[in-house]
């Protein structure tokens, strides 16, 4: 087998099917976002009038795309610094815990594997404003009640909790995998000098799986500018949209209104801002974290 992995033409034959599928599916949808940018094509008729910049002129100066950019934003903030931090809290608090610990993760994870459909049909009903779970709780303290998917106010942090609510089991087991492959006897020994609980997980424990936090925040990040279902299932970007984010924006346009050629151009530039984002926070951040030393 090795003898003949060194051959160059044995080599090539199985290089190429997965370069296939990686030039069909990535590569050539890339390109053919960026020549579809470049014009004012409807995506039905036969003719294909070439626009120039002129799509990408029109998103950067409207308004509804600059609160679709700050809600995605809003996403990105929230999972860095309210759900990450609660990943890490919930994946300490599991690691610790002597009894059913599969029976923690499973529950945990979850969420993850249901349709986000399912979610938010269901979160709808948790926020339903006259029977809904949620309202009838605040109702015992004395709260009216709340128009959480109608109410500008209200309504995206409504999204971003449910969106949190799904995901956050898959990274806790992510984080909880790191916890758990950190040798025993690191912990034992610290035990022995006396060192707290919160002393060892803020001195051993974090430290050795900041490598994999400083993933969950990549593809928190990730996730954050590709976010669509879970609006579209929710509050199709209503009210007003105050909850239309990038790709919400995008489907509108080049679906909806069929205007092919600007849903493209919203599409480049989502994943030029996403491309800005993550090489912004590898440089500045995750490569501090890339190795573990134990």
């Amino acid at each position: 087998m090795n003898k003949a992995l060194r051959n160059p033409l044995a080599f090539t034959l199985f290089v190429l099917p997965a370069l296939f599928l990686f030039m069909m599916f990535f590569i050539y949808p890339i390109f053919s976002s960026i020549y579809y940018s470049l014009t004012s094509w409807n995506g039905v008729s036969d003719t294909v009038k070439f626009a120039g910049l002129a799509n990408f002129k029109k998103a950067l100066g409207d308004e509804r795309f600059w609160i679709s950019a700050k809600n995605n934003g809003l996403f990105i903030c929230f999972s860095v610094f309210i759900q990450v931090p609660l990943i890490v809290l919930f994946s300490l608090l599991i690691a610790n815990v002597k009894k059913l610990k599969g029976l923690y993760k499973t529950a945990v994870f979850m969420p993850s594997i249901m349709s986000t459909a399912v979610i938010g049909i269901l979160w709808g009903f948790i926020y339903e404003p006259n029977i809904g779970l949620l309202n009838k709780l605040i109702g015992l303290v004395g709260i009216e009640p709340i128009y959480w998917l109608s109410d500008e106010r209200f309504a995206m942090i409504s999204i971003l909790i449910t969106n949190a609510w799904q995901w956050t089991g898959f990274y806790i087991v992510m984080v909880l995998a790191a916890i758990l492959s950190i040798p025993g006897e690191l912990n034992e020994a610290a035990m022995i000098d006396g060192a707290t609980g919160v002393q060892r997980a803020t001195r051993i424990t974090l430290p050795l799986i900041m490598p994999i936090i400083t993933v969950v925040i990549m593809l928190s990040i990730a996730g954050a500018m590709k976010a669509a279902d879970i609006v579209i299932v929710m509050t199709k970007g209503g009210p007003a949209g105050s909850t239309e984010v990038m790709a919400t924006y995008m489907i509108k346009y080049a679906i909806t209104n069929f205007k092919y050629g600007y849903g493209n151009a919203i599409a480049v530039l989502i994943f030029m801002f996403t491309l800005l984002v993550t090489a912004l926070y590898q440089l500045l951040i995750a490569r501090r974290n890339e190795r573990i030393e134990y």
